[in-house]
């Protein structure tokens, strides 16, 4: 499905956001660690998280697909190597048998787990032989993704405990942090001092659990509303005090000019239509990856230069998220620098855009809701395969439609 969108003259209006897939795929992840169940209550109601779901709920099935999760996929390969006498075949999408695994594969090896490569090493698909496997110390670079990080921390208690060295830079800390603290809340307590993370040996006691909004889809609405400064946007279900890193849009956005004024659970968006806005935008993502394409769209549409650093992890995400942006925003009419694999910026430069674009997702669900904002400057723009937003926020199309946009399949 591609859609066409034409943006109303002032976007008025309360949205009920998703809940976090992020909290809700690791909260899954513990429960089924537990002895019991505990009651889970706003679990994200997505692609990425019915995949997880539905993989811990087919406890005889023998091969497990869960199309484009990546967090499924690294989280269910740690999960699955802890299941003792149960075989396993886990795989994906096209482009997830593209998106390396190695790191976590190696790291679960010198624990005592049996995962053998079902086709390019390196890369799922995965046959495990879940097995008892055994805790220890295990040394793991920084640079990668958080969710290898955070699928050890999750089976480190049920495995008798684990010491993580992380060496380097950390990558998207704030999701480690986020799996910490989960943790805690289901009464393990990890210790972290510098780069080493302690995890005790023990168990995991069921809650009951309420998921908070999802801070991510919340960037696109602040984006809307830097664009459109007239708007009046109320965002319904986020936390102020949140567990997920990309809370931070709020304190960057502030730096734009908008800014969120709580009442409850109801969060405002205000902007003063840029005023006291710096000339350019310098900022290090390397903690909150995910807002990056939302930023990088919206800074280009309001002509504000940019650069943006901390982005090594988006070369494999869902696709490679710097080329794509790069390709796309051309269409525009912006000519984005990307700067080897860690930075992305933009200093107005400009060529002609096209006269009727079409913007591509390659199966992304952040490349469609990035640039979906971008319709308010280009009436008519047209995202193609529109539907990859059920990944994460299924009910993005009609939440625009709700608020006064044009959205029509083409």
């Amino acid at each position: 499905m591609n859609c066409r969108i034409t943006a109303p003259a002032r976007i008025v209006g309360e949205i009920s956001l998703p809940a976090s897939k992020s909290i809700s795929n690791r909260v899954l992840l513990i429960d089924a660690l537990c002895p019991t169940r505990g009651h889970l209550r706003n679990l994200a109601q997505c692609d990425d998280t019915d995949a997880l779901r539905d993989a811990l709920a087919s406890s005889c099935a023998t091969e497990v697909n869960v199309g484009a999760a990546g967090t499924a996929m690294r989280f269910l390969t740690a999960y699955f190597a802890t299941r003792e006498g149960r075989s396993v075949l886990i795989d994906g999408s096209a482009r997830m048998r593209q998106r390396p695994i190695k790191v976590l594969v190696d790291a679960l090896r010198r624990l005592g787990a049996d995962i053998q490569y079902a086709g390019a090493e390196g890369f799922p698909p995965l046959k495990i032989q879940g097995k008892r496997i055994h805790g220890g110390e295990l040394i793991v670079s920084g640079s990668v993704s958080s969710q290898y990080i955070s699928a050890l921390l999750l089976i480190a208690p049920v495995i008798g405990g684990l010491r993580l060295m992380i060496e380097g830079e950390m990558m998207s800390r704030p999701y480690i942090e986020m799996t910490v603290a989960l943790m805690a809340r289901y009464g393990v307590e990890a210790v972290w001092n510098g780069n080493v993370i302690d995890v005790p040996a023990g168990a995991y006691h069921a809650i009951d659990f309420t998921v908070e909004a999802d801070w991510s889809a919340a960037s696109y609405w602040w984006a809307m509303q830097a664009i459109m400064p007239q708007s009046r946007i109320t965002l319904k279900g986020l936390e102020a005090q949140s567990l997920q890193g990309d809370s931070r849009i709020a304190e960057l956005m502030a730096q734009m000019g908008v800014t969120g004024n709580w009442c409850g659970q109801y969060l405002d968006l205000r902007s003063n239509g840029g005023a006291g806005f710096c000339c350019s935008t310098f900022a290090d993502l390397s903690g909150t990856p995910d807002i990056a394409q939302t930023l990088v769209v919206m800074l280009c549409v309001m002509g504000r230069p940019f650069r943006l650093t901390g982005l090594r992890t988006l070369r494999i995400k869902e696709t490679d998220r710097l080329e794509a942006l790069r390709t796309e925003l051309l269409k525009l009419g912006y000519a984005v620098k990307v700067e080897g694999d860690d930075a992305i910026s933009w200093h107005c430069q400009t060529v002609q855009p096209e006269a009727n674009p079409h913007i591509s997702t390659y199966h992304d669900h952040r490349m469609a809701m990035a640039f979906a904002p971008a319709a308010i400057r280009f009436p008519g723009l047209v995202i193609d395969d529109a539907q990859v937003v059920s990944k994460s926020y299924p009910e993005f199309w009609e939440h625009l439609r709700a608020v006064g946009f044009k959205i029509e399949e083409v």
